[in-house]
């Protein structure tokens, strides 16, 4: 397993080691005791989505005591995968990291609490998964309008295809963070 620290304190891309053969391939996509060195974290949850090329999920977070750390990852298809860091007291608040992760490729992120979080879908029939630190409060979630223009993000995409609640995203200007 290959651990890369990004240039905010926390995002981590974790590239598991893959074992393929004609038949196939075999990773461990979690293991504790590999990853409790760096993480100190316990995940309660694993959610799982499926999106068409084109569909654009976030920039949602969840509030403290609900905040969620994620480890993401794509099973099938890709998607661009972006989070904002929400720590006040950080030095890149507010700032955004971007990586692409595939079904190909098999690299996750590990996302702190703290950040918002979101990706657009690069291809049909994409899978995504992702273990969460806490569990899902409806109450807790908030979202930063996907296309806020002080955040500065270039999605690749003019016009995804999105929820009714991802159209009325706070902005960025007007967030005040509990982090």
């Amino acid at each position: 397993m290959n651990i890369e620290k990004t240039f905010i304190d926390g995002l981590l891309v974790i590239t598991p080691q893959v074992f393929a053969d004609d038949r196939g391939y075999f990773l461990e996509s979690y293991n504790k005791k590999k990853l409790e060195t760096i993480l100190d974290v316990e995940f309660v949850q694993d959610n799982e989505s499926a999106s068409q090329k084109g569909v654009l999920r976030g920039l949602h977070f969840q509030n403290p005591p609900y905040a969620q750390g994620k480890l993401v990852r794509v099973i099938k298809g890709s998607v661009l995968d972006v989070v904002v860091d929400l720590r006040k007291e950080s030095e890149t608040y507010g700032r955004h990291y971007k990586h692409v992760l595939s079904g190909e490729h098999k690299e996750q992120l590990y996302i702190p609490k703290g950040f918002a979080h979101g990706f657009l879908v690069l291809e049909d029939d994409t899978i995504f998964s992702y273990k969460c630190t806490d569990y899902y409060n409806k109450d807790s979630e908030t979202s930063i309008l996907w296309c806020d223009e002080t955040l500065h993000i270039n999605w690749q995409i003019e016009n995804p295809i999105i929820s009714e609640k991802d159209t009325i995203g706070m902005k960025f200007a007007d967030f005040k963070s509990p982090f």
